[in-house]
């Protein structure tokens, strides 16, 4: 037995530390918290201090009964989960659950995965500081009454199953509002002016005026003004000017700069950031921190210097700007700066070239550019055309990096030919194009994690999982929508005459951007107009100022959470007594048949249009279209809603017919459901668009074959392509022509199918109803019935009796009503059929 226990949060980063720790070290994985709040109660004492109730879950018994032997034959214990308050609060947990005796227990932490650090790290343990695990606990136990206290408002004002967050709510809020401004925003139109123009040595350059035209009628005149005028070069300025390299990467910025760069989601990024650093490759990944330590500006030097010349380095030192920034970390950087590149998964790669070529070109000197401005006057009128270009006379950073814009439409200065004053110059044309003012941009994953950061809302912990939260909870989705043609003028000068054209734009996409859904906009108002001071933007960033204080040790963690639960709690209660039901209703007009109002609001499965009054015994509903909003929907939208279902005809013997249901429109053909491309109105479907589609559905269905006289259907589904045969779906690898499948491709992917189901049973007590297989990423699964229960990676489930097996599953099991309960009449729910 080793004479050292380690325990760390990760298994890949236990893998990492036993390469830098001798045999006398033995490294376990607690595989993240061991403890936490009780799912299914509230687990918060309000009455006794705030005290939380902490529970071992089941599957983490097993792994917490083995790291408490383990301490117990251990000499010292070495607690060395991350340095985060997360990580404080983990260790914290360790102590308490495993019953680890004070005197020979030590904490760790370290900012990188490298055997420099981890030595260091155990030549100088610390204490738990309980002033970070107050901290965690403060946000855990606030974030806990606040979800508690809050969804079961909503459920009775709203719609059942909803929830509520401290951090999600005020998220969704962000996004609904820049909805509403752009649904709100009214485009103005102007006239932009843009000329080419010729030099004496015959290079073409192009120059803009300043200023727009309002209207077409004074763009042409403008125009008019330049027939047959000359033009030369009145001023000529150039003065040196320098671009300086961003900051080495927080948490924030890693998140943004992956999404412009690399496309990818702000959960992505942190997973394989998280990666990179239990690989020993980089810098813990959460951190506020711009900062480099002086052996780390050392090693980029070094580097830049070998890499690419003295010239090129220029040590500097970076502040903090984002407020409330807590963590006094360094920033995300390379572990070894002399490792340009790593050769492991793609993704992986990609981010650590990042991160490599920011860190290293914060380092680098600043780049020189010569910046030109060239002013053009006209002898027939008195507006100044003005040309911008630079030349870049030392790339400095460059050479490495340059960072990434939100704005991909920013306007980049090109280069000029060399010019002189008084120099004559040809005019090829000019153009006065139509241009629209445009709204704010709607956000995107690393824009609200900018706009998070820079009110101080959330930590680096937060951002991924908060937007996680709000997209599974179907407060906002991801836009799908390409947009629609506007048409545009354009007039042209050209050989002294001026034609007209009408062009046409996309406008309006909201592809991968947030969009907010009905239910995301109505629980924002409802929670808007009732907890504003939940939702008040400044009231959730001096919460996690109250957060640092406690952390900082200024600060009681229960007296803070008095202060705001003296408050929050009596609001509950007045909201639940006595607000409204929220449904989001809005009157949009009279049905010119029956002459009753048309509205829309949320209905029991979603969105839905209605014709009648509240009172009316008879109503008529339809449930709106995916792409239709409560918010934007018209009157002449919601009306076509009631035509469906539409008869489209007969086809094979069997009517055909258009609908729309609670997954969206779809063609029916006798027994057959075939849902609509997206996007694609069912008002405009006919006959023959329908008989397009049972076609291509009748295809796709068809058997490609049979094995043991059960028929083989092929389809390509979320995880890719795939077979199905006796109601098994096997997914098909790229090592087989997909297109063209042989009838020995098909039985071998069938028994490779089978073989693999009969090899993940490890128990099968058959007459119990109970089975133990094997599950994804090196976990074993407990079966029975409907029942599901995932065990830890460190169980070998090979060697559970069955008495143990029943022990979790009895732990699972809710426990039984009592008499009394099963005595007392059930409530009666009267549901009125539409």
């Amino acid at each position: 037995m080793a004479k050292n226990l380690v325990i760390v949060e990760s298994p890949a980063k236990a893998k990492t530390i036993e390469k830098f720790l001798g045999k006398d070290y033995q490294v376990e994985s607690s595989y993240g918290h061991i403890a936490d709040l009780p799912s299914k109660e509230i687990g918060v004492d309000v009455a006794n201090g705030f005290k939380p109730k902490y529970e071992v879950s089941p599957d983490k018994k097993a792994l917490v009964k083995k790291l408490r032997d383990l301490s117990k034959s251990a000499e010292t214990v070495w607690l060395a989960s991350d340095e985060d308050r997360e990580g404080e609060a983990i260790a914290w947990h360790l102590a308490e659950e495993l019953k680890l005796d004070k005197s020979k227990t030590k904490r760790i932490v370290f900012h990188e995965i490298t055997k420099t650090a981890i030595l260091k790290a155990i030549d100088n343990p610390r204490s738990i500081n309980y002033d970070l695990v107050n901290a965690q606990q403060a946000r855990r136990v606030l974030d806990r009454l606040v979800g508690y206290e809050l969804s079961p408002v909503l459920w009775k004002k709203v719609k059942s199953g909803l929830s509520a967050g401290r951090v999600q709510s005020v998220s969704v809020r962000l996004i609904v509002e820049r909805e509403r401004d752009i649904q709100n925003f009214k485009a103005e139109g102007s006239y932009s002016i843009t000329a080419e123009f010729t030099n004496e040595a015959g290079k073409t350059f192009k120059a803009k005026l300043p200023k727009n035209f309002a209207t077409k009628q004074e763009a042409n005149d403008f125009l008019n003004k330049n027939i047959g005028s000359q033009y030369k070069v009145t001023d000529l300025e150039t003065k040196p000017a320098k671009k300086s390299p961003a900051a080495p990467f927080t948490t924030s910025t890693l998140q943004q700069e992956a999404a412009r760069k690399l496309y990818l989601p702000v959960g992505v990024t942190m997973m394989l950031a998280q990666r990179l650093y239990e690989a020993g490759l980089i810098t813990y990944m959460r951190t506020d921190s711009v900062n480099l330590s002086n052996d780390a500006m050392t090693a980029a030097e070094a580097e830049i210097i070998r890499s690419y010349g003295k010239e090129f380095s220029k040590p500097r030192n970076y502040a903090t700007k984002s407020k409330g920034a807590q963590e006094a970390h360094e920033a995300i950087r390379p572990t070894d700066m002399s490792r340009h590149t790593v050769n492991i998964d793609r993704d992986q790669a990609r981010l650590y070239d990042l991160i490599w070529k920011r860190t290293v070109a914060s380092q680098m000197s600043d780049a020189q550019l010569e910046r030109t401005n060239v002013k053009i006057e006209a002898n027939s009128h008195k507006e100044i055309f003005t040309a911008l270009g630079e030349v870049l006379v030392f790339e400095g950073f460059l050479k490495v990096y340059l960072e990434g814009h939100d704005d991909d439409e920013e306007e980049q200065e090109g280069m000029l030919p060399a010019l002189k004053i008084n120099e004559r110059l040809i005019n090829n044309y000019i153009t006065a194009t139509e241009r629209f003012s445009r709204p704010s941009a709607r956000y995107t994953e690393a824009s609200l994690v900018k706009k998070l950061e820079e009110l101080g809302i959330g930590r680096p912990s937060t951002y991924a999982p908060t937007i996680s939260t709000i997209i599974s909870r179907n407060y906002v989705e991801k836009g799908n929508f390409e947009g629609q043609q506007r048409k545009y003028g354009q007039l042209t000068l050209k050989n002294n005459n001026i034609a007209e054209q009408e062009l046409s734009e996309n406008v309006g996409s909201d592809k991968g951007k947030l969009v907010p859904t009905d239910i995301g906009t109505i629980v924002n108002d409802f929670l808007v107009n009732h907890f504003d001071t939940i939702l008040d933007y400044n009231f959730t960033a001096k919460v996690e100022q109250d957060f640092d204080e406690i952390a900082s040790g200024n600060e009681d963690w229960t007296k803070m959470m008095s202060n705001f639960y003296d408050h929050f709690h009596p609001n509950v209660v007045d909201v639940e007594k006595n607000a409204e039901r929220e449904s989001g209703e809005r009157i949009l007009g009279t049905d010119p048949k029956t002459g009753k109002p048309v509205s829309v609001r949320l209905g029991k499965f979603g969105p839905m249009a209605q014709i009648g009054e509240p009172d009316d015994e008879v109503k008529q509903f339809a449930s709106l279209l995916p792409e239709q909003n409560i918010g934007t929907i018209t009157l002449e939208e919601a009306l076509g809603l009631f035509m469906l279902p539409k008869n489209l005809g007969e086809y094979q013997g069997e009517e055909v017919e258009v609908n729309n249901g609670r997954f969206g429109p779809y063609v029916r053909f006798g027994k057959m459901f075939i849902s609509l491309p997206k996007g694609e109105d069912p008002l405009d479907v006919n006959l023959e668009r329908a008989k397009e589609l049972i076609k291509e559905k009748q295809q796709a269905d068809a058997p490609i074959g049979t094995y043991k006289n059960e028929p083989i259907q092929k389809g390509v589904g979320r995880f890719g392509p795939f077979i199905k045969w006796n109601g098994i779906f096997i997914n098909v690898s790229k090592k087989y022509n997909f297109d063209n499948l042989s009838q020995s491709d098909l039985a071998e992917l069938i028994e490779d199918k089978l073989q693999k189901e009969v090899d993940k049973v490890i128990h099968n007590w058959e007459d119990e109803g109970i089975k133990v297989e094997k599950a994804r990423w090196g976990r074993s699964v407990i079966l029975k019935g409907k029942m599901k229960i995932e065990l830890n990676k460190d169980v070998d489930a090979t060697k559970l009796t069955l008495d143990q097996v029943k022990g979790m599953i009895a732990e699972k099991t809710p426990a039984k009503k009592t008499a009394a309960a099963k005595k007392a009449p059930a409530k009666k729910t009267t549901v009125k059929k539409k």
